[in-house]
């Protein structure tokens, strides 16, 4: 058996090196953070082939003194900390002192440096661990410190990095990071002699997002401010029609740090919740203050992660500063129909011809001999009867007939006399306050509706924009809002099942059943065990009972068998079970009257979002006069 020794210090430094130092990436961090230490104001990256034949980081920080730089590459050398005890109230960056050490021993390392109260400064050379060279040079205050060819002596490593240009992607997300968390910061990312960052470094948040992301992501963000004795949250979060289908717009910074964090993701995440697609992403910058006790910052060779004392109050206090800036805010999403598209001449023959069934000579129709399509309506108040459910949209008698008739002969009578026929009120015609916003009880007598379309979508014409408003998206919207405060407040309403509904579950889906059987009973459920795992549904929640109570309660079994159901909190499940309410909702392609869309509206006003769906689709899209007059060239 082979005799226990000490390895020798080139092999230790190789192997701390590789808990580093995975990447040029890593090397970029590292350099980056101990210019940040240095109070820099001015940080500029240079790469080629991305990073792996040649790094270079300048910086207008403090320095290093002459005599101090060779003890800078050593391993577990720094000026950051002095004891354990410092490790409970860490401020810098870095503090471990292996990343000059761990990046030397991997790589050919040349650094210019010096102190603004040294006349000269100092130049510096070690390769793969072992000093090269040490002499004055006329250096600039601040540091600049020159990587070639890393990963040279150990090939084994080079070899699993990226092509040049992934690693190169890797690099300019890491600096867009660091931007973010350093705002008052001066960073520039030159690639391959080509500018591809620059920020001003002016401690504006906003304008950094402007200067990373575009002007589109900086308008649409949303500025949080919160403190309390003990901590602060604040920065920047996206309206949700932001979004990427990963999570790298989301930005982590506490105490400074640039961190991962899964719970601060998820308390973002379960913020946006009702406001997203699903395997959609926001974008957010969040600086988040805690006190040094609260946190333990030395988890991760990388400082990448962090450990919370206190990970459910972290978690809340995210959650709900989030929470309440969606609220806060019109998150009705603009209708970009012509984005990045090429204007199309639409040529329609059949419109185009004279013969065109509006054109021919076929008899004008006057208020005395109209007659409406009276089948056509009656079919369609039927055939919402069937598949509508107790939805409270659809009036199914004669006076729904009737009403359509008038108002068809009110719109006959408009045309002769050349008014415009409306059902909202006669202040439609004066101009809404500007500040008004659309989804307000003041502003409904402003609204004109024009129509719907498709039997799905309807117009509705409001100051200078008109707004589509997706039926079947706002009465999921409003019937899983509802359901949830039935559920929140036991003000549900039950339908008895004549004979009862008698299911036989697995031993798993009784169980589930058995868990939640509260939240069932809240949600309009009744049923009693019937014995071997058999239960008898005898009523079903009031606004689900024209759809398939069986294959909708074992929908409901299913998700709630999710291994995430098994940490979820009682709101959770119920939010769960409203989503079920969804199924109940009015279809698209099915007419509706003016006055079920006028309810539909009043229902949204009273709702806590009614900008999307319970699935993140939105409702409401709105779009501009002057948009519309741009697209026909009356204004340019």
């Amino acid at each position: 058996m082979d005799r226990i020794k000490v390895l020798d210090e080139t092999t230790i430094n190789k192997i701390a090196a590789g808990e580093v130092i995975e990447r040029p990436a890593s090397v970029i961090k590292e350099l980056v953070e101990n210019a940040v230490d240095a109070a820099a104001t001015r940080i500029v990256v240079e790469i080629e082939e991305g990073g792996i034949s040649y790094i270079r980081v300048t910086d207008n920080g403090r320095g290093i003194p002459a005599d101090e730089v060779p003890t800078a590459f050593l391993r577990h050398a720094t000026s950051k900390i002095e004891s354990d005890k410092d490790l409970f109230g860490i401020k810098t960056l870095g503090f471990r002192g292996e990343a000059l050490a761990s990046i030397a021993a991997v790589s050919h390392v040349e650094l210019f440096t010096k102190t603004r109260e040294e006349s000269f400064g100092s130049s510096y050379k070690i390769a793969g661990g072992v000093e090269e060279n040490l002499s004055e040079s006329g250096s600039p205050d601040g540091s600049t410190f020159c990587i070639r060819q890393l990963f040279y002596n150990t090939p084994a490593r080079r070899k699993f990095l990226k092509t040049p240009m992934t690693e190169s992607a890797m690099i300019y997300d890491l600096l867009i990071g660091l931007a973010l968390s350093k705002p008052h910061v001066s960073f520039s990312f030159i690639n391959n002699r080509e500018e591809k960052l620059h920020t001003s470094g002016n401690n504006n948040l906003k304008d950094i997002v402007y200067q990373v992301y575009g002007r589109d992501v900086a308008n649409a963000c949303i500025e949080l401010i919160n403190a309390d004795e003990k901590s602060s949250i604040k920065g920047l979060i996206a309206k949700p029609s932001i979004s990427r289908g990963n999570r790298a717009f989301e930005h982590f910074i506490v105490n400074g740090r640039m961190i991962k964090s899964q719970l601060l993701s998820k308390a973002v995440e379960d913020a946006y919740k009702n406001y997203s697609m699903q395997h959609r992403f926001p974008m957010v910058v969040l600086h988040i203050s805690l006190s040094g006790e609260d946190l333990d910052v030395n988890v991760h060779p990388a400082k990448t992660e962090v450990r919370f004392k206190s990970p459910q109050a972290v978690y809340q206090a995210v959650f709900d500063i989030v929470t309440a800036s969606l609220k806060s805010q019109v998150l009705i999403n603009e209708a970009d129909l012509w984005s990045n598209k090429p204007d199309k001449v639409i040529r329609n023959e059949s419109f185009l011809r004279e013969e065109n069934k509006y054109t021919t000579s076929e008899p004008k129709i006057n208020e005395n001999n109209f007659t409406p399509n009276i089948n056509k309506k009656e079919n369609t108040v039927n055939n919402a009867k069937q598949d509508s459910g107790n939805t409270g949209f659809h009036d199914n008698n004669k006076r729904d007939v009737e009403y359509y008739t008038e108002r068809m002969k009110e719109r006959v009578r408009a045309y002769y006399s050349g008014e415009t026929a409306s059902e909202t009120p006669k202040e439609t015609n004066k101009e809404a306050p500007d500040e008004l916003p659309f989804l307000r009880e003041d502003a409904r007598k402003f609204h004109r509706i024009i129509g719907q379309v498709f039997s799905t979508y309807w117009l509705i014409e409001f100051k200078d924009q008109f707004y589509i408003i997706d039926q079947h998206a706002a009465h999921e919207r409003i019937l899983y809002e509802q359901t949830l405060k039935a559920l929140r407040e036991k003000s549900h309403t039950s339908q008895q099942l004549l004979p009862p509904l008698v299911l036989q579950l697995t031993l798993r889906e009784a169980d589930i059943l058995e868990q939640h059987m509260d939240s069932f009973t809240r949600l309009g459920f009744e049923m009693e065990d019937f014995g071997e795992n058999s239960y008898a549904i005898r009523a079903v929640p009031g606004n689900l009972y024209s759809l398939n109570s069986k294959d909708l309660f074992i929908e409901i079994i299913d998700g709630l068998s999710e291994e995430a159901c098994s940490s979820l909190n009682p709101d959770s499940i119920d939010e769960k079970l409203a989503s079920i309410s969804c199924k109940a909702a009015v279809k698209g392609s099915r007419e509706m009257s003016e006055k079920e869309v006028q309810e539909m509206i009043g229902n949204l006003l009273e709702l806590e979002n009614p900008y999307n769906c319970p699935h993140g689709r939105p409702t409401i899209l709105a779009m501009s006069k002057r948009e519309l007059e741009k697209r026909f060239k009356r204004i340019i």
